[in-house]
């Protein structure tokens, strides 16, 4: 992104007159391996990727907040006492949640503000450009109004923002990564727990390729939930025979031992899956901190299968995707990221195959999907942060 670009799209909207603007950023992020384990108190692993949502801010003597987005065309002046009001439907819900959730951090205005967004995450790929959103506005205010949050206590309450003002149920990884990321470094995350520890994720002669099917979510939202209800119901069963708050408690031997109490088919699917993943994102830790990425690829192929077979979120989009990046030498690991049901797949690459990698799954995907892939390879980012001026 050109900062000097940025602000002078600002100017454009707000014109030049008295205070300083500053600028912000937040990454987006892809989940390298821990899928649906989030929601299930277990592990995950994600990075922070080198786009994300730009933030300029400036302050006003005026009683009212601005809000304007290079990406979207609807724009919003809001009294400062009406900051509390939903707007449905709207994108400026998302930083809203964050100001309402501020002041019971001491947030006060006694001014107004003028905020330009700008993000350069591919809309619609499941590369968190909410939980973006969020994370600069919070650290722009926190900056700002000199509030002094700790950075974890930021992430819990822009997911709660997320959950109670925005009406989204999410986990928090999102928040997570994008708050507290290291550049050149994966986070392990212990989702239940919030214990946490910077994994180095230097891929040197590789390369991470995220690519986007294009296959539009319909099913995502409620195969979402579904899939929520079938592992509180294995919850459930193992409670039967033992004390259990969530599948994330459960190690795999434990779960081999005594999954007889699920009756169901389909919800002993539902948690293994969920157990196996907590298992690979373990040895894909391990595998990373050795400098083993044939072994962390391997977990990722493993993950996909898991996804595809037990958990059943991967649909013929993401399957032909992975089927294709395994085709092509050079591939280490391919695995669908996110939800599932369309959105991205994510992989790694050796350097001197990238280009004939993007060759042959852009043609083998489009022959047996007639969707072309969008291909993304970002760099690993820091987390959310205030940027120097231009």
């Amino acid at each position: 992104m050109n900062i000097k670009e940025l602000k002078k799209m600002f100017f454009t909207h707000y014109g030049e007159k008295e205070g300083e603007e500053v600028i912000f950023f937040a990454p987006g992020r892809v989940n390298l391996i821990g899928e649906h384990t989030d929601y299930n108190n277990g592990y995950v692993l994600p990075c922070a990727l080198s786009f994300g949502t730009y933030l300029v801010v400036r302050k006003t003597r005026e009683k009212v907040v601005s809000f304007r987005s290079a990406n979207f065309p609807d724009s919003f002046t809001i009294p400062l006492e009406q900051l509390q009001e939903k707007r449905i439907g709207e994108w400026v819900n998302y930083p809203l949640g964050v100001i309402d959730q501020l002041r019971n951090y001491g947030l006060a205005f006694n001014g107004g503000l003028e905020l330009l967004y700008s993000g350069n995450i591919p809309p619609a790929a499941g590369l968190s450009s909410s939980a973006s959103i969020e994370l600069v506005t919070a650290v722009a205010l926190d900056e700002l109004f000199s509030l002094g949050i700790d950075r974890v206590e930021m992430v819990r309450l822009c997911r709660r923002a997320e959950n109670e003002f925005v009406g989204v149920n999410c986990g928090i990884m999102d928040q997570f990564i994008v708050g507290k990321a290291r550049r050149n470094s994966a986070l392990f995350l212990n989702c239940g727990t919030l214990q946490y520890v910077h994994v180095p994720f230097v891929l040197h002669d590789h390369r991470l390729i995220i690519i986007n099917s294009n296959k539009e979510r319909k099913l995502a939202d409620s195969k979402y939930n579904e899939r929520v209800k079938e592992c509180q119901a294995a919850v459930d069963a193992f409670q039967q025979i033992r004390r259990l708050g969530s599948l994330g408690e459960l190690s795999l031997e434990t779960f081999q031992e005594q999954c007889f109490v699920i009756k169901d088919p389909v919800v002993l699917k539902r948690a293994r899956h969920v157990v196996s993943e907590n298992r690979r994102v373990l040895e894909a830790v391990k595998a990373l901190m050795n400098k083993q990425l044939e072994t962390f690829g391997q977990l990722m192929i493993e993950s996909h299968y898991s996804l595809r077979d037990d958990y059943e979120v991967t649909g013929p989009e993401l399957d032909a995707l992975v089927e294709a990046a395994l085709s092509v030498e050079g591939t280490v690991g391919a695995r669908m990221t996110g939800a599932g049901f369309g959105g991205c797949t994510v992989n790694i690459v050796r350097n001197d195959a990238v280009d004939r990698f993007m060759e042959i799954v852009k043609d083998i995907y489009f022959e047996k999907t007639g969707l072309k892939a969008e291909f993304y390879l970002p760099e690993i980012a820091g987390g959310a942060r205030k940027l120097d001026p231009a």
